[in-house]
């Protein structure tokens, strides 16, 4: 053989082998950039009421960066939200909001696979401005849109945290809402119980605020259920006797007016009998937070119990295991969850609670419900432009009157105790 023939293959063999090299460099490459972008995240932008949320979390709710901007202190002082102002907080602060949860992530809008927010329930004018800005953003970049349903982001963001399968019993209680449904999938849910008034954050917000909680030193800041939960801590809950409601009402509703009302009565006894005036407090301000907070908890697990009997009856909820999601602002109370744990504790259920970061309102909560949407193939829009928001909605189809029809009478009601050991009570 030459040397020309011999050079010849020897070229064509360095050649072969880096073109093969080439070839499997190249084809790394594009594992890794695939790789990159079959990573989901989504950006939730949160803006129902009081609270300017966004986060971006993956597939495993790893929260990648969120940042909120709270009104809590603005309408502290105003004695409650003004819709106007709420709104003009929204625009000011949405924008900076979005951009510190993009910065603390270390993405950008590009990196996203969708942008979800929240659409309903909520006061409409805050709804409206994360509608008008999470829209824009989508068209913008070219991303998909999900729109997403308040109380079932709240329902569904403890499956970021806990391993908790479908289906299973939410309660979700806070200022604005209280509600009992079965969720069998993450757009499928069947409510058994509503508010037909007064949320109980609400009714624990407005006795607070009758009773001048702000007046006392380390209660300035305070959520008025936080003032009370705190001032109760130091009272004897069965000192004050509260009337048990809707006791011959055969379902799972809810309402708190009616205690409310008698809270307000007896404040102004107090008032009356002590002498109070402009904003003293009245002497057994600790007594009244702990009989109040009994009541509220005692009304809330009385229709808990029934909608466990009526799921159970029905069928609606595995024998093992049975879960139970606790979530919303007032779940953060420690008296009530524990109300609850101890119904859990008789119905053999599991109880499960969000972390207090993600129980009250965030964004992080709608960039999960968003995950979850994007990963089932449910719920992301095909028409931007035909959303809207809605100040009321249902978390799904409503059993209620299949509920009060079944005629469940609770025969030995849990009894609260402070020892968490569960005891029966007769109710008449």
């Amino acid at each position: 053989m030459t040397c020309r023939c011999i050079l010849r293959c020897v070229h064509y063999n360095i050649q072969r082998k880096t073109n093969k090299w080439n070839s499997l460099h190249t084809q790394f490459r594009y594992f890794h950039v695939t790789c990159q972008k079959k990573r989901p995240l989504v950006l939730g932008i949160e803006s129902s009421c009081d609270d300017t949320g966004a986060a971006i979390v993956d597939e495993s709710g790893h929260i990648l960066g969120d940042a909120l901007y709270s009104q809590h202190l603005i309408h502290l002082n105003h004695g409650g939200i003004i819709p106007p102002i709420a709104k003009d907080l929204h625009i000011k602060y949405i924008n900076p909001i979005v951009s510190q949860a993009l910065e603390r992530a270390g993405v950008t809008p590009k990196d996203l696979s969708a942008i979800a927010t929240t659409v309903k329930p909520g006061l409409p004018m805050s709804l409206m401005v994360g509608l008008l800005y999470g829209t824009k953003m989508a068209k913008e970049h070219n991303k998909p849109f999900i729109p997403i349903h308040h109380m079932q982001a709240h329902a569904l963001t403890v499956r970021m945290v806990e391993k908790v399968n479908f289906p299973f019993m939410v309660f979700l209680v806070s200022g604005g809402h209280c509600l009992l449904a079965v969720v069998k999938d993450v757009d499928e849910f069947y409510l058994l119980g509503n508010e037909l008034d007064d949320a109980p954050g609400e009714a624990l917000d407005k006795v607070a605020r009758r009773l001048k909680l702000r007046n006392i030193p380390g209660y300035e800041t305070l959520s008025g259920g936080g003032a009370i939960e705190k001032m109760a801590k130091l009272g004897d809950h069965l000192s004050i006797r509260f009337p048990v409601v809707m006791t011959q009402t055969l379902n799972c509703n809810f309402s708190f007016a009616g205690l409310k009302q008698r809270a307000q009565e007896i404040i102004q006894e107090e008032e009356q009998k002590y002498g109070i005036v402009a904003d003293e407090i009245i002497p057994t301000v600790a007594n009244f937070c702990a009989s109040f907070q009994y009541a509220v908890a005692r009304h809330m697990i009385r229709r808990l119990e029934r909608a466990l009997i009526y799921a159970e009856a029905k069928g609606f909820i595995p024998e093992r295991p049975k879960s139970m999601v606790l979530s919303g602002g007032v779940a953060c109370n420690e008296f009530i969850r524990d109300a609850v744990r101890q119904v859990c504790n008789k119905y053999d259920y599991e109880l499960f609670c969000p972390p207090p970061k993600l129980c009250t309102d965030n964004g992080i909560m709608i960039a999960w419900n968003g995950m979850e949407k994007w990963i089932a193939g449910k719920g992301i829009t095909k028409d931007i432009d035909s959303i809207t928001v809605e100040n009321k909605s249902l978390i799904g189809k409503s059993l209620i009157e299949d509920v009060e029809n079944t005629r469940i009478r609770l025969r030995n009601p849990v009894k609260l105790v402070q020892n968490k050991d569960a005891s029966q009570e007769t109710t008449s």
